[in-house]
């Protein structure tokens, strides 16, 4: 029983439900996220790259998919704790040109210290036309110190794609409401009360945070929104144009 209460919690962190507004601290981030990827995956087909895949929580969203690799940074960690198929030293992906119909990459690019190469190989590895799904944070905390490198504005991400050979599609912003306030504060209680144990953890996000989750909730349905303040930059782009 506790086995399975864990295995609920653990799977609520990335792919929430309601249930997550009382477990998932970062619930309205992550479920936001969740809904604009689900929204764009179906249109992603063919054989698909997950770059920074992580533990590739969105695989199974990409249901056009004929084959779905994932690629990580190669460090000892990464080997033993993410789902990537492949790894590379930070420079060239290790794939032949245009090997790709489409690619994925979510909240990544703010821990890339050279964007322009990064994209560059992106679109090496992409077919003609091959669509881009990306996201990345505008307002958000460091994390994952050292490797925390930008925050992207509409306009800067927009400017940077294009030189690097992508015609962006669409763009939608998340949490573009009073939402965004009320995830940032539980941001801000996650780092500063959250510890090693999991039951006060638990404890915490059930008594101190699920009420923002749900209060949040609320509000962002009465009040008024602000496209200029929001938490993620959600664009579908396509290759338009090789860089070499």
């Amino acid at each position: 029983m506790i086995e399975a209460i864990k295995r609920r919690i653990a799977r609520e962190q990335y792919l929430p439900t309601a249930f997550g507004l009382l477990v998932n601290p970062y619930y309205h981030a992550r479920r936001a996220l969740l809904e604009a990827v689900k929204s764009e995956a179906p249109g992603i087909g063919g054989r698909v790259l997950d770059i920074g895949c992580g533990q590739k929580p969105y695989e199974a969203l990409f249901v056009s998919a004929s084959a779905y690799v994932g690629l990580e940074y190669d460090t000892e960690d990464n080997r033993v704790r993410k789902k990537a198929e492949f790894f590379y030293q930070g420079d060239r992906f290790p794939f032949p040109d245009a090997s790709f119909d489409s690619a994925f990459c979510s909240q990544v690019l703010e821990h890339v210290f050279t964007p322009d190469k990064f994209l560059a190989e992106a679109n090496r590895v992409m077919k003609p036309d091959a669509h881009f799904l990306l996201t990345l944070p505008f307002v958000w905390d460091e994390h994952e110190q050292p490797h925390d490198f930008a925050r992207y504005s509409s306009f800067g991400l927009k400017a940077l794609l294009e030189r690097n050979g992508f015609e962006v599609l669409r763009h939608k912003k998340t949490l573009a409401d009073l939402r965004v306030i009320f995830q940032l504060v539980n941001a801000y209680l996650y780092k500063c009360i959250m510890g090693k144990n999991a039951y006060l953890n638990l404890a915490y996000c059930v008594l101190l945070m699920a009420p923002f989750n749900l209060l949040g909730t609320v509000l962002a349905r009465i009040a008024p929104g602000n496209t200029d303040l929001y938490l993620d930059n959600i664009v579908l782009a396509r290759k338009v144009k090789s860089l070499v």
